[in-house]
C-alpha cells in the first residue's frame, strides 16, 4: 500500500510543533519536524499574540519538512486554543497584533454584558459555558472601550483560521473553531444574529463557516518558493485543538468521557446533539462543534496552567524537571488544603504559588509553603475536579461513565493518572498523547480519502499507539476529602 504524508501544525498557549504523519497499512507514526515556544506577549498593560512570529515558526516547519526530511506533504492542517481572534482590513492586512485571552479587559465583561442580553438567554442561544474571554465577551469589551480597530475591521479570523488565511489568502471560519466565541447556534453551522446585535458587533465581520475536513485553499506562490513546497491544499482540519484530540480518542460504544489534559482540562463527553438546558446553564456546561456532526459536552477547567505558572516561577531560582515536580509531590501528606481550580484569581495570577497560598489562607485552610505542598495541593484539586464533574455530567444524561479517556500531555502524568482512576473508581486510559496532532492529522487523511469516517479514524489510532489502562485501587480516603472539596468556591 501507498504512503500518504500529512504535516500537522499544532499551536498551544506556550509552544507549538509541526508533526510528520506518515499513514501506511492502517497505522499513524508521527515524526516532530520544529518545535518552537509561544507566549503571551505585554504591551502598555494589555497582552496579545505574536501572530506574525507564529506564522514564520509555521513555515520553518514546513521548509524543515521538505528540506530535511525531503517529504513533500500531501496537505497541511493547523489547530490553535479557541477564542482568540484577529481582525483584517478591507485590504487584506492583519489590523494589529490579535489579543489573548488571558488580557484583563475582559475582567467585568460577562456581568456587563448581562445587562444587555439575560444570562439565561445568551446561554440558550449559544450553549456555551461562561468565560470572560470567550470571543462574545472579548468583542464586547472592546467595542465597549472604543478600539478603533473595529471601525476598520471587515474580516474576524479565529486563531486558525488567521493561519490559513495567511497561507492561502483565503477567509473561512472553521466550525470546531467558531463554535468556542459564543456566537453560534448549538450544534449548528450558523451565526447567531441576537448575540452579535446585543454586543454591537456586525455579523457581516464574520465569514463562511466551514465543516472540518474541508479544503481551505492552496498554499501561496510565494510561500512555496520560501519552504521549497509544491502547491498544496490547506485543509480546515477540527481546528479547535480540543476538537482535533477528541477525535483522535481511540475508543468505541457508549458510556466513556475523555479528559483532553493541557493548559486545560477539557472534561466532557461526545454527544449526537448539544444539552442546552436551564440545568446546563447552572452547571456552566458547553457545547462545542465537534468532527461529524458531534457536540462536544464538556466543561473547561484551568487545568496544567496552574503547575505551569509554578514552575515559571520557581524556575527563577533553580530550572525544575517536571518529574521533578511529580516527585516532591508525592514526598508530602496529601489532601493538606485545596483550591477550586476555576476561580478567577488563577487566571492570570502573575504569581502563581502566591495566589494558592492567598487562596488556602482566605479559606481557613493549611497554608502550603513548600513546592511539593503546593504541586499535591493542584493534583489533589485537579482530581477532585475531574470527580465532581463527571458526577455533573451522569446527572445531566442519566448514565454513568464507565471508563475515562486522558489524551495530551496530561497523560505522561502516571501519578495524576492513578490518582484520577482511584477518586473516580474507574478505569482510566491513558493516551494518545499526543492527541491533538493526531486527530489533525487524520482529519487531513479524511480531507483526501485516506480514511472514511470517524469510526475509522479511531481504528487506526488504537493500532498505532500504546494506551496504558490504570485501575482503579484507592488507598487514600477520596471520599471525605472529596465532601471538604465541594465545600470550596
Amino acid at each position: 500500500m501507498s504512503k500518504n504524508y500529512f504535516l500537522a501544525f499544532d499551536l498551544g498557549a506556550s509552544s507549538g510543533r509541526a508533526i510528520l504523519g506518515t499513514l501506511e497499512n492502517g497505522k499513524l507514526t508521527l515524526a516532530e519536524v520544529h518545535r518552537f515556544k509561544n507566549q503571551m506577549t505585554r504591551i502598555h498593560g494589555s497582552y496579545y499574540w505574536n501572530i506574525y512570529s507564529l506564522f514564520d515558526e509555521l513555515k520553518t516547519g514546513l521548509k524543515k519538512c521538505v528540506s530535511e526530511h525531503g517529504i513533500q506533504p500531501e496537505s497541511i492542517g493547523v489547530d490553535t486554543w479557541g477564542v482568540d481572534y484577529s481582525l483584517v482590513s478591507k485590504s487584506g492586512q492583519l489590523i494589529g497584533l490579535p489579543f489573548a485571552y488571558r488580557d484583563h479587559r475582559t475582567d467585568t465583561a460577562i456581568n456587563d454584558f448581562f445587562k444587555v442580553l439575560a444570562k439565561n438567554e445568551t446561554y440558550l442561544l449559544s450553549g456555551i459555558q461562561f468565560m470572560q474571554f470567550n470571543t462574545l465577551f472579548q468583542l464586547f469589551a472592546s467595542k465597549k472601550e472604543k478600539h478603533s480597530r473595529l471601525n476598520i475591521a471587515e474580516s474576524l479570523l479565529f486563531t486558525p483560521d488567521t493561519l490559513n488565511y495567511l497561507f492561502t489568502g483565503v477567509k473561512k471560519n472553521e466550525y470546531t473553531i467558531a463554535s468556542t466565541s459564543q456566537l453560534v447556534k448549538p450544534g449548528k453551522a450558523e451565526w447567531e444574529p441576537i448575540l452579535f446585535d446585543a454586543a454591537e458587533i456586525s455579523s457581516e465581520l464574520v465569514e463562511e463557516i466551514i465543516q472540518p475536513g474541508t479544503e481551505v485553499g492552496k498554499i501561496l506562490p510565494e510561500i512555496q518558493e520560501e519552504t521549497g513546497s509544491m502547491e498544496i491544499p490547506c485543509i480546515a482540519v477540527a481546528s479547535h485543538d480540543t476538537a482535533s484530540a477528541i477525535a483522535s480518542v481511540p475508543t468505541d460504544g457508549e458510556n466513556w468521557a475523555y479528559l483532553s489534559s493541557g493548559t486545560w482540562s477539557l472534561l466532557g463527553i461526545e454527544s449526537t446533539v448539544p444539552l442546552v438546558s436551564e440545568q446546563t446553564l447552572e452547571m456552566n456546561f458547553t457545547n462545542e462543534g465537534g468532527v461529524d456532526g458531534t457536540t462536544r459536552f464538556l466543561k473547561n477547567i484551568m487545568g496544567m496552567w496552574l503547575i505551569q505558572e509554578c514552575k515559571r516561577i520557581w524556575d527563577k531560582e533553580q530550572i525544575l524537571e517536571w518529574s521533578e515536580i511529580v516527585d516532591l509531590s508525592k514526598d508530602v501528606i496529601p489532601f493538606q488544603c485545596f483550591i477550586n481550580p476555576d476561580n478567577q484569581m488563577f487566571l492570570n495570577p502573575g504569581d502563581m504559588p502566591k495566589a494558592i497560598q492567598e487562596y488556602c489562607k482566605n479559606s481557613n485552610q493549611t497554608i502550603p509553603e513548600t513546592k511539593g505542598e503546593i504541586a499535591r495541593c493542584i493534583y489533589d484539586s485537579l482530581v477532585l475536579k475531574y470527580k465532581f464533574t463527571i458526577q455533573q455530567i451522569e446527572t445531566v444524561t442519566g448514565k454513568p461513565i464507565e471508563r475515562l479517556h486522558i489524551i495530551g500531555g496530561g497523560a505522561h502524568n502516571k501519578m495524576m493518572n492513578q490518582l484520577t482512576a482511584d477518586a473516580l473508581g474507574i478505569p482510566v486510559f491513558a493516551g494518545p498523547t499526543e492527541a491533538t496532532a493526531t486527530g489533525n492529522l487524520m482529519m487531513q487523511a479524511k480531507a483526501v480519502g485516506a480514511v472514511n469516517s470517524l469510526a475509522e479514524i479511531r481504528e487506526v489510532i488504537k493500532n498505532s499507539f500504546d494506551i496504558i489502562e490504570y485501575l482503579s485501587s484507592p488507598q487514600l480516603d477520596w471520599e471525605s476529602a472529596y465532601l471538604r472539596f465541594k465545600q470550596l468556591s
